[in-house]
């Protein structure tokens, strides 16, 4: 079809109506194949290709499940609560709070008001980092050659600047991520030891405990050794659920857990959102 004239170029691009590509989102999200949940519910599918990103803001209450679907995406993680951005995920207080380095099931994403943004409430994979943060332009310049969006090997702070624009913050306002599906462990000495990926299919699966913006990188890790740049696509699928409650195991499976959840509880039951 020819594409000289503006006609010829609109009619190339309303042929493509319908046509689908590996990585893409599908609007509306409700014509996802197969969805996990009832098929009304979903809100959200992507499709994130390596070494691109993606964002979104969830309702409290939602389920967000990303799945690695050939064994190498890499999804780094940023969430900050919707309508007050100065309250985001605090990876050092969610490590330390909770006594644990190491995410999986029933681990809380934490804010620095002592509030959960998140939980995880399932995780096939078990191979996660919350302690090196994502990689930065000049650590893929001198690994790779180049380290722009635009370049054969985006870094993932760069993609995260690209999402934080899209939803009205700054680069001052991006702080450490955790990354999912590419896991880190600290050997007796202090060093680090790479993992790697629990294989292709894995999946975690988050629940918003608010409303929040959620900005994902699908870049490798910064501690990758491999010497080239190797990121697969990332499954990205939301749904309406309903937040954790009193009750829940979850709320209360340990004492910090629990303070987080009531700190959750207050602040939104004064807000009249809960």
């Amino acid at each position: 079809m020819a594409t000289a004239t503006t006609y010829g170029a609109r009619d190339h691009a309303r042929a493509q109506e319908g046509a689908r590509a590996e990585a893409m989102p599908v609007v509306p999200a409700t014509d996802w194949p197969d969805p996990p949940c009832e098929a009304g519910h979903l809100v959200w599918a992507e499709t994130v290709a390596g070494g691109n990103y993606t964002h979104r803001v969830l309702a409290r209450g939602t389920e967000l499940r990303l799945t690695d679907l050939r064994g190498d995406a890499c999804a780094h993680l940023l969430l900050f609560a919707a309508d007050r951005p100065w309250e985001r995920l605090n990876v050092a207080d969610t490590v330390k709070v909770q006594w644990n380095a190491y995410l999986g099931e029933g681990r809380l994403l934490l804010s620095d008001q002592g509030r959960v943004l998140a939980a995880v409430v399932a995780d096939t994979s078990g191979r996660h980092d919350a302690l090196c943060g994502t990689s930065t332009l000049v650590r893929n310049a001198g690994r790779y050659g180049d380290g722009t969006p635009q370049s054969p090997s985006p870094a993932g702070r760069e993609l995260f600047k690209l999402a934080a624009a899209k939803n009205g913050l700054e680069p001052r306002d991006l702080p450490p991520s955790l990354s999912f599906f590419q896991g880190v462990e600290v050997r007796e000495d202090g060093t680090l030891d790479f993992t790697g990926s629990a294989g292709p299919g894995t999946s975690v699966t988050l629940r918003a405990e608010q409303d929040v913006t959620v900005l994902i990188a699908n870049v490798p890790h910064p501690v990758d050794p491999r010497a080239e740049y190797v990121s697969t696509p990332l499954e990205v699928l939301a749904w309406r659920a309903g937040a954790t409650a009193p009750g829940d195991p979850l709320w209360d499976a340990t004492p910090e857990g629990c303070r987080a959840f009531l700190n959750t509880a207050e602040f939104l039951a004064a807000r009249g959102l809960a």
